[in-house]
Order: C-alpha cells, then structure tokens, then sequence
C-alpha cells in the first residue's frame, strides 16, 4: 500500500502560539514574564527543549538542569491549553480525505510525545483520518533516526519503497534521506519558501497541491 506520511507540527497544523504560551508560562513561574514571542515560532516547532533554551539563553548564563527542572512544567502548561490557538493550515483535511480515497494510508510520525499528539489530533477531529500515530516516546528513537517512520509506514500497511514524507523542517528532510524516501516540505510555515535550501524532492505551496503530487512521487 501507497503511505503518506506527515509531521504534525508546522505541517498539518500551525501549533506554535500555543507552545509558545506553554514555555513563557514556565518563564513568568520563574519572575522573568514573557521571554518568547511570535517571531520565534520556528524553535517552537523544534520542541519543548528548544524553546526553554531560547528563552534561557536571552536571561544569561544557563546550565542544563535548570532547563530540565522546567520541561515538565512546559509540558503540563500546554497539556492545559493544547488547542486554545491551535489551527489546522487551510486545506489540510480536504488533502488527507482525498489521499485516502485514491488508496494511500495516511500517518503521522511527530517529535511530539504520543499522548500530546494523539490529544491534539482528537481534539482537532482529524484523529479518524490516520491509520497510525507515532510520537517522540513510542520507540527508543525519535526522527530523524528512521525507526519512527519505518513503524509510520508498517504498522499501517504499507512498504517504506511507496511512502513520502510532508514536512516542515530539517528533522523532517533528513528522516526522508535516512528512509529513502521522496520529501515534500511546505513552504507556509515559518521559514516560507527558504525551505527549499534544504532540497526537498518537492515544495508544498499549498494542501490542495498534495494529492496529485503524492501521485507522482510515490509510485
């Protein structure tokens, strides 16, 4: 069976003012008020850690630990508020339908922790459109190791040779060259078209663009 295989963040659904909101959160908690903003979506979309990081180094010197006592207050603030800004990119849900019905499986494979990912997509009403949810914790390994999207691609039925992958970031493309695999990034995320200095096999100007691109690249 043909896969198409997606991240969720920055790709199916922009979640960046609500990760944002979750690691200022931890901020103010520590007397410092809001230490991110809009303008740092894109570390948003590179995880929890990063955005701790981000907002330490603006502070000052900072070690390793203080950023680890505050992950976990990160992931309980945006487990409260998952969806409160979150929103599907335009097309997202008419595309995926479509793949289904010219017979691919459609998945995800996120950095995301499993329960977070599997929450988000059910609350969005998106969770019924695919065969397999693998998130950061569901295997030792997370992307770009190729282990979570090899399980994306098998656990749904299909065969690594006739998948592709949708995403939005670095992580994203080098999971598709550790596969083997063809590797559509979209070009409405944070970085816009400056994506393509990553050499993806394609660029995704829009959703409504997918199904037949999925056609070309996964024979």
């Amino acid at each position: 069976m043909r896969t198409v295989v997606f991240d969720l963040d920055g790709t199916l659904a922009d979640t960046s003012a609500d990760l944002l909101a979750a690691a200022n959160a931890c901020f103010r908690d520590l007397g410092h008020g809001d230490m991110l903003t809009a303008a740092d979506s894109l570390t948003a979309f590179h995880g929890g850690r990063a955005m701790l990081r981000l907002g330490f180094s603006r502070l000052g010197p900072f070690d390793e630990a203080q950023l680890d006592a505050q992950y976990p207050r990160l992931l309980q603030c945006y487990a409260d508020a998952i969806d409160t800004q979150t929103r599907l990119y335009p097309g997202a849900i008419a595309a995926v339908e479509a793949l289904r019905g010219r017979g691919f499986a459609t998945t995800i494979c996120t950095n995301k922790p499993a329960g977070l990912a599997e929450t988000l997509v059910t609350r969005l009403g998106i969770r019924p459109l695919f065969d397999v949810l693998i998130g950061a914790d569901t295997l030792p390994t997370r992307k770009p190791d190729v282990a979570p999207y090899a399980a994306a691609v098998e656990r749904a039925g299909g065969s690594i040779a006739r998948s592709m992958l949708v995403g939005d970031t670095d992580t994203d493309r080098r999971t598709a060259r550790a596969a083997r695999v063809p590797c559509a990034l979209v070009t409405f995320g944070p970085e816009g078209r400056d994506i393509a200095r990553l050499d993806p096999e394609a660029l995704l100007d829009h959703f409504d663009d997918l199904p037949d691109l999925a056609e070309r690249l996964v024979r």
